[in-house]
């Protein structure tokens, strides 16, 4: 025969402290008093709500499970305190399953009423409560959903302008060399034809050739200058040029020093041709060397924009499969691109990359909008200057992806709610408090993997860890389940 507590029983408890005598009677004829010895399981995550259940005496825990490990989030032995079916009011109207795992630590006493008998007297005994908690609940998730649409449109907007601000660099160098390219194959056809006109033998016209060919091989290997060594390049060959009354030197000198020549190569030019042909080869050298050096300006242009290109597929995943094996050094430089328009110049990234992490099965796309978020966070703590540190490395069986900046740190006191939804350390008008709770969504529901994060002053660490092989069965039908509770 179950056991029923009466109403002075009954009243001990707060929650039930101030109902009515005949609310009472419902409550002590519906619920159940049971029993669990300590190490049982008074509910178990991911199963069907079915019961709400109230700690009369023992100690019980709470947890959930964060990849391969579950959490302790309560531990407590206050009579009173409630689990279970805690949104019961809704009845049928909403899918219901236990968000955590409830365990007797110690033998413990709980009252134990149905879910769906409950959620009916309460609705009856108070319509306007019920009204106001569905509201909350519906409201909370709604407004959630929303804001966080909001907020995912505005960092679009932000990653759209900063990639057409880094396409449109290359993109305008790419037009300018190729409008002075044209020029330039002018010019050469022009001093071509001043060489050819019966002034220079075949003998001669063929040792240009060869010093045209030697002269372009120079442009590929020549390091950079800085500006000093360049202008004191520059006065030498502009000296070596009006000796040889080469009429507007520093013309010439202004294309052979970024090349690599010198008076050296020119003297080769001057033995080669005769009198008299040494100004007009110099100029059709000249516009072979730079249009050598536009060709390779082009080049490096077009490259750079094909790498904007592959880095935003790579961080949409347009085109690839949503779930797949993801190499994670990758996905951050991805990122790293997609962001480089809001990295201040005073802000160093380092990435400390491991070269022997396997392959991560994960949603490759939404450990980007993860490595967004915390990338973001890291540069808005810095405040414009500091150290970006990117970090990847095996931590057991789990990948680890570390964020790292040297901002003032995260206070103790905030630290414990950063991953809250809509909790934000921001002015008003500046953050919606969903970057981090979206982040802990993703890493912890959709990978099964932890988020956490460690900080002191100087030195404040984000820490991604996601497992390194695919969930069981069991464990992936209890993400399911998880991701369908309320």
């Amino acid at each position: 025969m179950s056991e029923h507590l009466t109403q002075d029983e009954l009243r001990k408890l707060f929650l039930f402290a101030d109902l009515a005598e005949d609310k009472l009677d419902w409550v002590a004829e519906h619920g159940d008093v049971v029993a669990y010895p300590a190490g049982s399981v008074v509910s178990a995550e991911g199963a069907p709500a079915d019961c709400f259940s109230v700690l009369l005496e023992g100690t019980m825990t709470m947890s959930r499970r964060v990849g391969a490990d579950e959490v302790e989030t309560i531990r407590t032995d206050e009579p009173g305190v409630y689990s279970g079916a805690v949104q019961f009011y809704f009845g049928d109207q909403i899918s219901q399953n236990y968000p955590a795992t409830v365990r007797a630590i110690t033998d413990c006493r709980f009252l134990q009423l149905p879910a769906e008998e409950f959620g009916v007297a309460f609705r009856r005994w108070f319509p306007m409560s019920t009204h106001l908690l569905q509201g909350l609940f519906v409201g909370t998730r709604n407004t959630n959903e929303l804001i966080g649409q909001r907020e995912r449109l505005l960092a679009l907007g932000k990653l759209t302008a900063g990639l057409t601000h880094e396409l449109n660099n290359p993109a305008a160098a790419a037009a300018r060399a190729t409008a002075a390219l044209q020029d330039r194959f002018a010019g050469m056809r022009h001093k071509l034809a001043m060489l050819a006109d019966g002034r220079i033998d075949g003998r001669m016209l063929g040792q240009l050739t060869e010093l045209q060919e030697t002269f372009v091989a120079r442009v590929a290997s020549a390091g950079e200058l800085s500006a000093l060594e360049r202008s004191d390049a520059e006065d030498v060959l502009g000296d070596w040029l009006e000796d040889h009354e080469v009429r507007e030197p520093w013309q010439l000198a202004s294309v052979f020093v970024p090349a690599g020549l010198g008076p050296a190569d020119l003297e080769k030019v001057a033995d080669t041709v005769a009198e008299g042909c040494l100004e007009p080869a110099l100029h059709w050298l000249g516009y072979t060397v730079e249009t050598e050096m536009l060709l390779a300006e082009i080049r490096e242009s077009t490259h750079r924009i094909s790498g904007l290109v592959d880095a935003a597929k790579q961080y949409s995943q347009m085109d690839r499969s949503p779930h797949q094996d993801t190499d994670l050094r990758v996905g951050l430089d991805a990122t790293l691109v997609m962001l480089s328009a809001k990295i201040p110049s005073g802000v160093t990234v380092v990435k400390d990359y491991a070269t022997d992490l396997p392959l991560v099965p994960a949603y490759a796309a939404e450990l980007n909008q993860v490595w967004t978020n915390l990338i973001v966070n890291a540069l808005d703590a810095m405040a414009g200057s500091g150290t970006l540190t990117l970090r990847v490395a095996r931590d057991g069986d789990c990948a680890l992806v570390e964020v790292g900046d040297t901002g003032p740190g995260i206070p103790e006191e905030l630290r414990r709610r950063v991953f809250e939804p809509f909790f934000t350390t921001k002015p008003v008008g500046q953050g919606t408090g969903l970057g981090l709770d979206v982040s802990w969504r993703i890493v912890t529901n959709r990978h099964g993997g932890d988020l956490r994060v460690v900080s002191q002053p100087g030195d404040t660490r984000f820490q991604v860890r996601l497992p390194l092989t695919e969930p069981s069965a069991d464990d992936a039908a209890a993400d399911r389940l998880l991701s369908q509770a309320p």
